[in-house]
């Protein structure tokens, strides 16, 4: 498993956020913001924005945010993961620390996310990590000429901390 930390996004990041926001592998797959969203995410207590650190000597690899950490309700959304070299496992074990840090450091009842259903790669991934698919909301997105209408579908998926403490029982999940 690669070797991942995660730690909060600082100022100083924003450029290297930006850029893979903006690299073109990775804008078919996500909505990208404005540089004020982004340091509004690092300030709001409610978001957690998050860099992505990963090898030997934990170089900036990605980032995630997440919102609602101080939900009422326990419903965290992972609202963006997006990591800079694909294929080699930087994503997944940064999902594995994401979910870790939902249920155990900020106490959610349930993780979700929403995925382009094109977007085969990150459903297989979350699939894989025991998300449950919710539902379909059909054609929410518009995608420009990447389908045929222009349009694609988000696939809402999530996970219960109780599906969380029962992989972490089967050795699916990291230590607590």
């Amino acid at each position: 498993m690669t070797r991942v930390r995660l730690r909060p996004t600082m100022q100083s990041d924003l450029d290297f956020v930006l850029t893979l926001e903006r690299d073109p592998e990775n804008l078919p797959f996500i909505t990208p913001w404005e540089r004020t969203q982004h340091e509004a995410a690092i300030r709001f207590p409610d978001f957690r924005h998050f860099i992505i650190e990963a090898g030997p000597d934990f170089e900036s690899a990605g980032f995630a945010i997440v919102i609602g950490c101080r939900s009422q309700h326990q419903s965290i959304e992972l609202k963006r993961m997006v990591v800079q070299v694909k294929g080699q496992g930087t994503g997944r074990a940064a999902f594995r620390v994401l979910k870790r840090i939902a249920f155990d450091d900020l106490g959610a009842h349930r993780l979700w996310l929403d995925v382009k259903s094109m977007n085969t790669r990150a459903r297989g991934l979350y699939e894989s990590e025991g998300f449950q698919v919710e539902g379909t909301l059909r054609d929410a997105v518009r995608v420009g000429k990447l389908t045929p209408s222009g349009f694609d579908s988000l696939v809402v998926m999530s996970m219960l901390a109780s599906e969380f403490a029962g992989r972490r029982t089967a050795v699916q999940e990291l230590p607590a």
